[in-house]
């Protein structure tokens, strides 16, 4: 039988709360909760609970976080009682939409200066990522970014870069230089030996071809390790 994640918080009066439709149309979207969101979203609960009381036991499982919800997947969502594969999709849907909408929105740097540049950029590309992920910068002579290449996928514990790959895709942007990027869904920000080799390989074949490469970060949601900070390139 599937497991679902049944045990419900105490809930005192949600009399105004169970109609958060009304309640955004009279006071406007920012009076409603998190919880009241994300139950328009769902549209209904179940005999034993109301929508709102069903998005609040799920926020309350990932800690009253969005950022935690986020990070769900369809399967995670579909173990709550009252959430199926449907309602699932829609609350992942709305987060991405909102994800997507903050990175349209943020200022992006376009001129790289120094790590904390690069990590502004590439810090919205990792959020929310349970994988690990490799990516380039491509810079021009004043240092712009003119691209943004994703050159692997991998799974929670590693990706591989590919010098070859690396370096045909910066020639064919005619890039003067790049910064390097993956992140560690981990959390660990400390380079492993693998990280370490690969860097100094790539650095070095970026001499020989007249590419600079500026750094490689690694990033967490927390924060990020720079391999020129810390005069390993």
């Amino acid at each position: 039988m599937e497991k679902h994640y049944e045990n419900k918080i105490s809930i005192k009066s949600w009399a105004e709360e169970d109609r958060p439709r009304e309640k955004l149309s009279s006071q406007g979207r920012r009076a409603l909760t998190d919880a009241e969101l994300i139950a328009i979203l769902i549209g209904s609960g179940s005999r034993t609970e109301s929508a709102v009381e069903l998005s609040k036991r799920i926020l309350h499982h990932y800690g009253n976080d969005l950022n935690n919800l986020s990070k769900a997947s369809i399967n995670e969502l579909s173990r709550f009682k009252g959430i199926g594969e449907a309602k699932a999709i829609s609350i992942i849907a709305a987060l991405e939409v909102g994800r997507r909408r903050n990175d349209t929105e943020a200022k992006v740097l376009d001129e790289i200066k120094g790590s904390k540049d690069a990590f502004a950029i590439m810090k919205r590309i990792f959020m929310d990522l349970n994988h690990e992920e490799f990516w380039i910068l491509l810079l021009n002579q004043g240092g712009k970014v003119i691209a943004k290449e994703l050159i692997s996928k991998g799974g929670l514990t590693g990706t591989v870069a590919d010098p070859k790959i690396i370096f045909n895709i910066a020639l064919q942007h005619n890039a003067i230089s790049i910064v390097m990027a993956h992140n560690h869904p981990s959390g660990n920000l400390k380079p492993s030996q693998l990280d370490i080799d690969l860097t100094k390989k790539i650095a070095n074949a970026g001499r020989m071809l007249d590419i600079n490469v500026l750094d490689h970060l690694i990033v967490t949601n927390e924060g990020f390790y720079s391999f020129a900070d810390e005069g390993i390139i």
